[in-house]
């Protein structure tokens, strides 16, 4: 069975709308949140470095896949990833709308599709971005851990990580975590089955 991975910049708040700005997709008033106000330092981001060596495919609702498809194939922070096989969940996206130069992209039609390719033999597959996604993988059991950094702000409005879905408690178990001098918590979480 594979791993289906979770990762996100994420709000105190539970905000995941927008971290990066600059994309027509991402238009939340705060657009660009995890690069403003906060001195960067990369020990913070070294977890996105890890999840591109053990990643052994990429996943992405069709919002982000929209939004990354045009720029992370040629950008070179993330030129291990061009190869990976890509999977995009979408009832709406057809195959003429996919890029010709980002691997094997594969359109996935609902969570049943996502929880069958979970049960194929393979290495973790990430998911970033993708909040309605996470959403709906979260609510159906599917996801198995969560790498989430932290930011030390509060957004208000915008896409959260988790639904409000009254459903059963979920327990997580604590595999990582550290903070960092500009406040950024970074939080690896297995899922308790």
């Amino acid at each position: 069975m594979r791993t289906l991975i979770y990762t996100a910049f994420v709000s105190l708040d539970g905000v995941v709308d927008s971290p990066g700005g600059g994309t027509a997709s991402e238009n939340h008033r705060s657009g660009g949140w995890t690069f403003k106000d906060l001195e960067f330092l990369p020990e913070a981001y070294e977890i996105k470095g890890r999840e591109s060596e053990e990643a052994a495919a990429l996943m992405f609702g069709r919002t982000s896949y929209e939004a990354f498809s045009p720029l992370w194939p040629d950008m070179e922070d993330f030129a291990t990833l061009k190869d990976l096989p890509k999977y995009v969940v979408s009832t709406t996206l057809e195959e003429d709308a996919l890029v010709d130069n980002w691997g094997d992209i594969t359109i996935l039609r609902s969570a049943e599709d996502v929880a069958k390719l979970r049960e194929t033999d393979g290495g973790p597959i990430v998911i970033h971005g993708s909040a309605t996604l996470a959403r709906t993988l979260s609510d159906a059991g599917l996801i198995d851990r969560y790498h989430l950094l932290v930011f030390p702000l509060l957004l208000g409005a915008g896409k959260r990580m988790f639904s409000d879905t009254d459903k059963d408690k979920q327990m997580l178990k604590l595999v990582e975590s550290e903070t960092y001098a500009n406040g950024i918590t970074k939080f690896v979480y297995d899922v308790v089955r």
